[in-house]
């Protein structure tokens, strides 16, 4: 597949290639994440500027009600201060250091001091105009917020909601918007993919799943096998060995879902 390049803040418009099951995509996994502070602005503009497929991130809400770009309940991992998301204002976040933490080496922390901060899901809306995103709604509270700015910026044939919760899913189905699978989605799936019989339609459009949960192995490819059979495309996250990523993709995974794009990018260009 040829990579096309996006550029931050304008573009033309995009197929929404992550429901796509004959794909195969580099999603940068909150962004260039592997040399980059996660859920940044630096980490979104490199993996952009690489011409990944898609961008992949989180969001959570603020005590006053706004849609954040964050992972974690809390910034304890990934800023100079502690405290949960959903007990501070934007404005207190705005004081954070986000890039505080981000250390490539376990010594250096070339992105402390830079004025990298949190980033709301309006600003990155406006920022990257024409990209695929693949969106993981962590809780519940930020489904109507995280609507109404999809809506607002025209970005509905673009994004692709995602989350392993599903009271954090299902609102957006029935909608213009495409949805992933919760958790729940693939635990009544596995059955069926273990016994090789495909169902006859599934409610989502894509299935994003890792390798492995909680210690056990996830069938990904049988998974994979009985959703493509309905057209459902599938994901994997978080794969950062290329060879993992080369083999995934030969056996019929769409999205590899990555800290480290430019990697995976040259590898899939040798794949043809």
């Amino acid at each position: 597949m040829k990579n096309r390049r996006a550029v931050a803040g304008g573009g033309s418009r995009r197929v929404n290639v992550l429901s796509d099951p004959t794909a195969r995509l580099v999603i940068a996994h909150r962004g260039t994440s592997a040399h980059f502070p996660e859920n940044t602005l630096p980490s979104f503009d490199h993996a952009v500027s690489l011409g990944v497929d898609a961008i992949e991130f989180d969001l959570r809400v603020t005590r006053d009600g706004v849609v954040v770009v964050n992972h974690d309940p809390t910034v304890d991992r990934t800023t100079d201060r502690v405290g949960a998301v959903a007990a501070m204002t934007l404005a207190e976040l705005r004081q954070l250091d986000a890039g505080a933490r981000f250390t490539p080496d376990g010594i250096s922390f070339p992105f402390r001091g830079q004025g990298i901060g949190i980033v709301t899901f309006e600003e990155l809306l406006q920022r990257y105009q024409s990209i695929p995103l693949l969106i993981e709604v962590k809780i519940a509270a930020a489904v109507e917020g995280a609507r109404r700015l999809i809506e607002q910026y025209g970005a509905t044939d673009r994004v692709l909601m995602d989350s392993t919760a599903m009271d954090a899913v299902a609102p957006f189905r029935g909608t213009r918007l495409l949805t992933g699978a919760s958790f729940n989605d693939v635990a009544h799936l596995l059955p069926r993919a273990l016994l090789g019989r495909a169902p006859a339609k599934l409610p989502y459009s894509a299935l994003c799943i890792p390798p492995w949960f909680r210690g056990i192995p996830v069938p990904v490819l049988r998974l994979a096998r009985v959703a493509r059979v309905v057209g459902v495309a599938t994901h994997v996250w978080t794969i950062n060995d290329p060879a993992v990523a080369e083999a995934l993709w030969k056996a019929g995974i769409n999205g590899i879902i990555t800290d480290d794009p430019q990697t995976m990018l040259e590898r899939r260009s040798h794949l043809g």
